[in-house]
């Protein structure tokens, strides 16, 4: 190497050349800087640092605990509104959707932006009945409540709050409140139309529920001002729904799920969408499922690219020691003992195919390969995919399949030693190949070609077995006990997957919808497709996975009836579905966990939480069906 300073020194009586050696070391050293700027902006782990923090910013219902809280991000300061029933001089501290219980309140819930700049709520508890609205912009937020009926008992607790153990002071100013904050100080006006305020000594107001109440951030603001801006918002949101003339109700249904579960998760200071509030709270602030996330950042991706990317990453990153992505993770921890579904590859693949941004695949592949990977070592007897866990319990395999009691896995056969069902299954292993095609595809996409020659031998060996559960007596793929050879005749919705990768012939799927998804007695009905067919003895049950429709079950069934000329079972389910999701949108607001088979009721079982958002699956097939996703599960080189 070149001693520069001793090279210098030689050249002290040559002016040209030391202008010409100053000359190349300051563009060496540009280069060099702009080279090293370059990469750290490509870098994919500092693209999702970057996204984490434009997405934890302004105001929004980021509070898993209430819907009536309202969060500021990055400061954590929350406008808490609570209620005090003066008839039975009990509180309501905290709201949810869909709380079930003696006594509750009832919450219908409105519209939601994503980024929080309209919500829209009524609630019903005691002798109250409201409706909340917001208007948010940057650090700017109008609260508008409206009493829907007489009450001169009802109070309004209005309940500033520093969340997260943030820091930041808050006091009584004037009309309202001061917040001392990281970022500077925010005032919170309370509206001139509010009488006997009373203040405590913790900070907070109590207002009457006789009249209008406005809240404001910032400059104070008349009652007739925040009503301009909130209905301005609304305006604004009701617009969007243009972009989709036809499918308006669906469009509404699907985003106010997904942006009403949008929280902000501190721990690991980012923004997720649990699968519900409910679920979440009872499992220490947050709950992610994997295969109820993907599911949720493909909807999102529809027009949200931000929540798509971060829900997708979030269940990425919950992987394992032991290298695959969990049934769960939580607040109160992760299953390090079982997995869920793969469609982690499938779902990335088609984020990517809408927006094309590589760093996305490159930040998540070596999960997905190790996840991959994962099954093959963990999962396989003589060639067939089983599920199983790490528990001596033969009930959790049945939990890592994500359909916890379905009535295949009643007489599934479980070896004590492996903890593995041995069971061949044709769900898992129709999921796994095309987990295998995607990733691969994945691979190409970032100059992987080893990689995908691996991925593409593995879904090779794994349709060679997927074949040999074909029936050909019966018209169908089975599972297969793996002690004595002998079929499975438990029947459910996942024995179609086989059409997702393309595994059945055009004749096998003609055979496939004939006999079965067209049998009365077996999976067609007003409603579609239950979990258990109609002639299963546990159908009656109406019990979770035993007979009730499951939303990911019909959209998975969706995708597998696109690969083949099947025109009459697309149009059905597409149709079925949509009206499904429709009957209780239209009536309660509610989108449901799963749903009676019979009734397509959502509500008539407690087991059923009302605000899940993987149930608006039913209505984003539509959206796949009119085209605007673009064609799913093609090789992204003949996908453009």
């Amino acid at each position: 190497m070149i001693n520069l300073k001793k090279f210098f020194n030689l050249q002290v009586n040559n002016p040209g050349m030391r202008k010409t050696i100053l000359s190349f070391i300051f563009l060496a050293l540009f280069y060099t800087g702009v080279s090293n700027c370059y990469a750290q902006q490509n870098d994919p782990a500092i693209k999702y640092a970057n996204l984490k923090k434009e997405l934890a910013k302004g105001w929004n219902t980021w509070n898993t605990n209430s819907v009536l809280s309202h969060v500021l991000l990055p400061e954590s300061f929350s406008i808490n509104l609570e209620l005090k029933d003066g008839a039975s001089a009990t509180f309501l501290r905290e709201a949810l959707i869909g709380r079930r219980g003696a006594g509750v309140e009832t919450i219908r819930p409105g519209l939601h932006s994503y980024d929080g700049s309209y919500t829209e709520l009524t609630l019903e508890w005691k002798s109250i009945k409201l409706k909340i609205e917001s208007a948010a912009s940057e650090k700017e937020l109008v609260i508008l409540i409206t009493p829907l009926n007489k009450n001169t008992s009802g109070q309004l607790l209005i309940r500033p709050e520093m969340l997260w153990s943030r820091k930041g002071t808050i006091t009584k100013n004037g009309d309202g409140f001061s917040a001392r904050l990281s970022s500077g100080n925010l005032s919170v006006h309370l509206s001139n139309s509010i009488k006997d305020i009373l203040y405590t000594d913790s900070a907070f107001a109590i207002a009457p529920l006789e009249k209008n109440i406005a809240i404001n951030t910032g400059e104070k603001k008349s009652l007739q001002e925040i009503k301009k801006i909130v209905n301005a918002a609304r305006g604004k949101l009701l617009a969007s729904y243009n972009n989709y003339p036809a499918l308006a109700e669906l469009h509404k249904a699907m985003q106010n799920v997904l942006s009403w579960d949008v929280i902000y998760e501190p721990t690991h200071d980012r923004v997720i969408a649990p699968v519900s509030r409910i679920w979440s709270v009872d499992a220490k602030g947050w709950v992610i499922f994997d295969w109820d996330t993907y599911f949720a950042s493909w909807m999102f991706a529809l027009e949200n690219k931000s929540l798509a990317y971060t829900n997708a990453i979030a269940i990425t990153n919950e992987i394992t020691e032991q290298g695959f992505i969990p049934n769960y993770a939580a607040g109160l921890g992760k299953t390090n003992d079982r997995s869920q579904p793969p469609v982690g590859s499938m779902v990335i693949r088609e984020i990517y195919r809408k927006y094309k941004e590589k760093w996305l695949l490159q930040y998540t592949f070596d999960k997905l390969l190790s996840w991959n990977r994962w099954w093959p070592k963990k999962r396989d007897i003589d060639g067939y995919l089983v599920w199983g866990s790490d528990l001596l319990n033969r009930e959790a395999p049945k939990w890592e399949s994500g359909m916890d009691n379905s009535t295949m896995y009643d007489d599934a056969p479980y070896d004590s030693t492996t903890h593995l069902q041995k069971l061949g299954d044709v769900g898992l292993m129709s999921l796994y190949i095309e987990d295998c095609k995607a990733l691969a595809d994945i691979a190409n996409e970032i100059n992987k070609p080893d990689i995908a020659t691996e991925l593409n031998s593995r879904a090779a060996k794994y349709t060679a077995s997927l074949k040999t559960l074909w029936n050909e007596k019966f018209g169908l793929f089975l599972n297969k006990n793996l002690d004595n050879g002998a079929f499975s005749y438990r029947l459910s919705p996942t024995l179609f997957y086989p059409l997702i990768p393309g595994v059945a012939t055009q004749e096998q799927a003609d055979r496939m919808m004939k006999e079965h998804f067209y049998n009365p007695e077996e999976f067609l009905g007003k409603y579609i497709l239950s979990s258990s067919p109609r002639n299963d003895t546990a159908y009656k049950a109406n019990t979770y996975w035993r007979g009730r429709i499951w939303a990911p079950l019909n959209f998975l069934v969706y995708l597998g009836v696109r690969n083949y000329k099947l025109p009459k079972a697309q149009k059905d389910i597409v149709e079925k579905s949509k009206e499904l999701l429709l009957q209780s949108w239209l009536s309660n607001r509610y989108i449901y966990e799963n749903y009676n088979a019979d009734t397509g009721e959502g509500d008539d079982v407690p087991n059923s939480d009302k605000f899940y958002h993987w149930g608006a699956l039913l209505g984003f097939i539509s959206f796949v069906e009119g085209g605007y996703v673009k064609p799913p599960l093609k090789p992204l080189n003949k996908g453009k």
